[in-house]
């Protein structure tokens, strides 16, 4: 009988020796558990914040790019208006005066125009002007809202 109860009393003691042990490792579960939410809560902050900020992101990209296309339209408008009514577009010029005796009256003069290629490339120049215009905006509104 004596026996037995050595038995008995060392399985329970393996037993009590068993929960405590799993109290222990519950314990140190529930600590890694406690970590991984305070990790979990801050990433769920990051990626709120990045949202946030690819937001606004894509609409300063919206707000340009529509600049851009209604500027691009303003352009087409006035390049088709001055096609259709070439002599309504005026270029402001100014000319030197040349020195000695010239004629007192031209009356079969023409009026000054510009050449075909300087005409393509005035309206190709405005459209990459307003292009890099949009561009600067767009850039200098990225760094107000990302840098400052």
């Amino acid at each position: 009988m004596n026996k037995v109860r050595a038995l008995l009393f060392i399985a329970g003691w393996v037993a009590i020796w068993g929960m405590w042990k799993q109290h222990e490792r519950i314990g140190e579960l529930n600590t890694k558990n406690a970590e991984l939410l305070v990790e979990l809560t801050e990433q769920v902050k990051i990626n709120e914040d990045y949202e946030k900020r690819i937001d606004s992101l894509h609409k300063l990209d919206t707000k340009h790019t529509q600049e851009l296309a209604n500027a691009k339209i303003e352009i087409d408008k006035l390049r088709i208006s001055a096609e259709r009514n070439p002599e309504r577009v005026y270029i402001k010029a100014s000319c030197k005066k040349a020195e000695g005796l010239t004629p007192s009256g031209m009356d079969d003069a023409i009026t000054a125009r510009p050449t075909e290629s300087a005409i393509r490339n005035y309206w190709l120049l405005r459209e990459r002007i307003t292009e890099s215009e949009q561009m600067i905006k767009g850039l200098q509104d990225y760094i107000n809202t990302e840098c400052y």
